[in-house]
This record gives C-alpha cells, sequence and structure tokens, in this order.
C-alpha cells in the first residue's frame, strides 16, 4: 500500500463533525486519524457487500455503451429505448 498523501475533501454533518472532533480530542489524535481508522474499519466490515455489489455490476456489463448506461442509469434496455436509446 502506498504511503503518498493525496488531499480529498470530505463533507460531513456538524453532528458527525463534533464526533469526530471529540473522538480525536479524547484519544489524542487528529481528527484525520479518526476519519482513516473509521474508513478502513467500515470497509473491513463490510467487505463482503462490497464485493458482491462488484460482481453483480460485472455481471451486468457486457462490454456495450447500452449496458453501461443501463447499470449507471438504473434504467432497463427497454427504458432507454423508451427514452430515444443510444446510438448505434
Amino acid at each position: 500500500m502506498s504511503t503518498a498523501t493525496t488531499v480529498s475533501p470530505i463533507k460531513v454533518s456538524a453532528q458527525t463533525d463534533n464526533l469526530i472532533s471529540h473522538a480525536a480530542h479524547f484519544m489524542s489524535v487528529s481528527k484525520k486519524a479518526v476519519v482513516e481508522e473509521a474508513i478502513r474499519e467500515y470497509i473491513a466490515n463490510h467487505r463482503d457487500d462490497i464485493q458482491s455489489g462488484v460482481r453483480d455490476a460485472i455481471t451486468q456489463l457486457d462490454g456495450s455503451t447500452a449496458s453501461a448506461v443501463s447499470l449507471l442509469s438504473g434504467l432497463s434496455a427497454e427504458e432507454l429505448d423508451d427514452v430515444g436509446g443510444l446510438p448505434s
């Protein structure tokens, strides 16, 4: 795993920011450390669901533009045709 730092701002509610701030203060770590650890734990705890979602998405893709648009939009091939379809 790379240790390079990339800055990607995320927005959380004021309530969540307060929780992060309190946790960081009482654990004597940075807010960044709290968020990074929380995300790692969340992904570890939901890994099976994430992998299942990826597998489902891959099975829906057949390499066509229509399948990609269908997956991203949530519209079936028939619904795409009803709204004008896609160029061949």
